[in-house]
């Protein structure tokens, strides 16, 4: 039994976090020929091709139907890219060493095009294979605790993790990045749902081990991270479900959108290989635990002021003009299918205005309304990330580390000197830190997000933090710049380069900068 009473969520963040003197032997050896395949095969079920040339066969008020369905998924996780001189293919969402753990199923309601039943997203012939045709949204609700948002949506998306994928590589610590990786993909849906005309709205607390049985999944191997529901936009009813208008947004602004799980500070002494599954184990949430609080309470009104106001140090109110999506945010569309990350930057500078349009994109959504976009994203709790920025070479700011004050929309300087080489180390030696103009970090009291929401607050933290980061990461693309994602970093290390105490757990790093030019 471990001596410091830690919940088991803080207990497997210090056992995974990088050390200097410790990372060589942390490091597992990588046996290539054991890489487990990033797709999930199932051998049998109707298969429904969502390729263009299968869609243009349809009569026009189905195609149309189709073709929305097809651009959120494969806006969402669809393969943009193949590589085959380094055998890879890349999506629409970044993954950690191009791992890819997320499964993408789909639930319907049942209407004239789509029946009832489960479907799983095939990702490498961009097709949907129905794996049951029961109607089975009333389970998926009672699942959800009769989230009432399930009670006016036609579709439903589930988010699943392969925890292997990600082991394989990078051991325990891989579930950090499984849930970051499922945030880049949350953050493509919730945009990719606009863009077909969905409005998308999160659940994150669920009965998993329901859930698991409804997706059929192998739990020793697999879970269930995220509960999407999507609403048309453009139905004014469907059969079987709910009419909606076509301008509706969230009907339920107010309603939580996670649950707590139990708090565990009773674990065992877990050795090196045991404490991810353990800790997915521990946050779960069943029917015997509850919900702990009564089902989907109005959620607590955010906080009206931002954490860290010092005395001392500039404070910079950032003003800029929306990044412009585009005719029917077309240019957005263009950019999440052409997203690539960043693998090395000039070193060159960027302006004050650039930075401020991408942290503008990610944390004032209310900009972007008048574009159609949701002014509240599909996020579970943004009021427990903290943001910072470490300034190396920004035209108009000094250089050194500041807080985002996201309520004010403004930067408050917190530390006066150049980083360069501390990010060169403190990123474990990837030039992508020490080149970068500038570097975001997220982090949250660990402590506080257990308090709300017990030990299942790690899933929402990092689903939020990862959603965050690809929002950061498609401005700064849509701006002609550089921007790269990175989960592996000396935890200990960032929190003195930024001045902060340890209780603020680091969850991820998004470099910004001028791409490098290949001569």
């Amino acid at each position: 039994m471990p001596e410091v009473e830690l919940s088991v969520a803080q207990y497997y963040h210090e056992r995974t976090k990088y050390h200097p003197e410790t990372l060589a032997r942390q490091a597992q050896p990588i046996d290539w020929d054991a890489q487990p395949s990033p797709y999930k095969d199932y051998k049998f079920g109707l298969s429904l091709d969502l390729k263009p040339s299968a869609l243009d066969t349809l009569d026009e008020p189905a195609a149309n139907w189709w073709r929305r369905l097809s651009k959120l998924l494969y806006c969402t996780y669809g393969i943009t890219a193949r590589l085959p001189q380094m055998g890879m293919v890349l999506r629409s969402a970044p993954s950690a060493g191009g791992l890819y753990p997320a499964e993408v199923y789909v639930v319907s309601r049942g209407n004239d095009r789509l029946g009832v039943g489960l479907y799983h997203y095939q990702v490498k012939t961009h097709s949907l294979l129905q794996v049951w045709d029961d109607p089975i949204w009333p389970a998926l609700q009672e699942a959800c605790f009769e989230h009432p948002t399930l009670a006016q949506a036609t579709l439903a998306v589930i988010t699943t993790a392969v925890f292997q994928r990600s082991v394989w590589r990078y051991g325990d610590r891989a579930y950090r990045r499984i849930y970051l990786d499922t945030g880049h993909l949350l953050g493509n849906l919730a945009l990719a749902s606009t863009l077909a005309e969905y409005t998308a709205i999160p659940i994150g607390g669920f009965d998993d081990d329901r859930l698991e049985r409804l997706l059929f999944l192998e739990p020793d191997r697999e879970g269930v991270t995220a509960v999407v529901a999507l609403s048309d936009r453009t139905a004014l009813a469907t059969e079987g479900g709910i009419a909606t208008t076509p301008d509706s947004k969230d009907d339920h602004p107010n309603i939580a959108r996670a649950l707590p799980s139990p708090v565990d500070r009773t674990y065992p002494d877990l050795p090196d290989g045991a404490l991810l599954s353990y800790l997915h184990r521990a946050t779960r949430i069943t029917g015997q635990d509850g919900p702990i609080m009564p089902p989907w309470l109005v959620q607590e009104p955010p906080l009206s002021t931002d954490k860290y106001n010092l005395p001392f140090g500039l404070k910079l109110p950032l003003t800029h003009h929306p990044i412009d999506w585009g005719d029917r945010l077309q240019t957005l569309e263009r950019t999440i299918l052409h997203r690539r990350s960043t693998r090395a930057y000039s070193g060159d500078s960027l302006s004050s205005d650039e930075l401020s349009s991408i942290l503008g994109f990610a944390y004032q959504p209310q900009q972007y309304a008048d574009q159609g976009l949701d002014s509240r994203p599909a996020l579970f709790d943004p009021y427990l990330i903290n943001t910072f920025v470490a300034v190396s070479d920004v035209r108009g700011l000094e250089t050194g580390c500041y807080y985002y004050a996201p309520h004010s929309n403004e930067l408050r300087q917190i530390r006066f000197k150049n980083f360069r080489n501390e990010l060169h180390f403190l990123c474990l030696g990837q030039e992508l830190g020490r080149d970068a103009a500038a570097v975001v970090f997220q982090t949250a009291d660990l402590a506080a997000a257990i308090e709300r929401y017990g030990d299942r607050a790690y899933r929402y933290l990092h689903l939020d933090s990862g959603h965050y980061g690809q929002r950061l990461n498609l401005a700064a693309i849509s701006l002609g710049l550089g921007a790269s994602g990175i989960a592996g970093f000396f935890d200990d290390q960032v929190n003195d380069v930024l001045g902060i105490p340890n209780t603020e757990a680091v969850l991820y790093i998004t470099t910004l900068g001028q791409t490098r030019r290949r001569s």
